[in-house]
């Protein structure tokens, strides 16, 4: 479709009727376009952790893991950041209304688009994939938990949709790995977008940030899973609870579920806040300060 002309051409266009679905979309679209990226990026990024570990290994590895995950939100931006600017994280969603202006009365609604698009997302791909978990587990859905035996164990497939944090890990070493993982992300974010910061072009801005997940994976990712997003983990979580795994999803590793939901969050909020501290820009104002010293 063509773009008006003239002032006539948009008056016109006034008058055109436009059904409840069209003003729908047209409200709501800065949340379904969340929904939309945040589906994306969880498709491909669970769809990673399910080829690698539905195959034995064969058809992936762990830096295959990392560099998909990287990839899918470089995915998931492309497919919204047009629109709604690609937050895909509550994190990012509440540090950006902290820190830059983000509207609070938006939050809720882009939260729970982010929520409903990692929840539909984790259950094409549990649909995509359904023949390979059976021909995986025998069947048996099961969650990986301390005390699992070794057979178990191997065929403990809830993580392919949510984190799980290493036996070793400790409730506040969990807590700190993600919030540290996320304060990365934000301050990388921030980073990224600066315009006085040698930011990248708006083109391959998510080429950026993909990357950055990237970095994050293969260096801080081991001990929780890297979630540093409470969608990319609710959101399968509850797929998952829904498809077999019962409620055991929230109740594993002491009640794991809720570090990655709060953890990020914080560790957003304080990312922004380093962020802010130690990068400045303003040569006249630091001229002022220094020649008041």
């Amino acid at each position: 479709m063509s773009k008006p002309s003239s002032s006539s051409d948009i008056e016109a266009l006034k008058h055109v009727p436009v059904s409840n679905m069209r003003r729908l979309q047209i409200k709501y679209r800065e949340e379904l376009a969340e929904f939309f990226g945040t589906f994306t990026l969880i498709v491909f990024g669970v769809a990673v952790v399910a080829q690698t570990v539905l195959s034995g290994g064969n058809a992936g590895s762990p830096l295959g893991i990392h560099i998909g995950w990287g990839m899918a939100v470089t995915m998931g931006i492309y497919a919204s950041g047009g629109i709604s600017g690609a937050h895909l994280n509550p994190a990012v969603t509440i540090a950006l209304a902290v820190h830059s202006g983000f509207k609070w009365s938006k939050v809720p609604s882009f939260i729970l688009a982010q929520f409903l698009g990692a929840f539909a997302a984790a259950l094409i791909v549990y649909l995509n994939y359904m023949s390979a978990f059976t021909a995986f587990d025998g069947g048996n859905r099961t969650v990986p938990d301390l005390g699992l035996s070794a057979a178990d164990a191997k065929i403990a497939t809830a993580g392919i949709f949510s984190t799980y944090p290493q036996a070793y890990m400790t409730t506040a070493g969990a807590f700190f790995s993600e919030f540290f993982g996320t304060c990365m992300l934000m301050m990388g974010i921030l980073a990224i977008g600066e315009s006085r910061n040698s930011a990248a072009p708006k083109t391959y801005g998510p080429v950026a940030v993909g990357l950055l997940v990237l970095t994050i994976g293969v260096s801080l990712g081991v001990q929780t899973g890297y979630a540093i997003n409470p969608a990319r983990d609710f959101g399968p979580r509850c797929a998952a609870a829904l498809i077999g795994y019962g409620s055991k999803v929230f109740t594993a590793f002491n009640a794991y579920f809720w570090i990655p939901i709060v953890a990020p969050v914080a560790g957003a909020v304080v990312g922004g806040y380093v962020f802010k501290a130690l990068t400045h820009w303003d040569a006249e104002e630091a001229e002022l300060v220094n020649g008041q010293q």
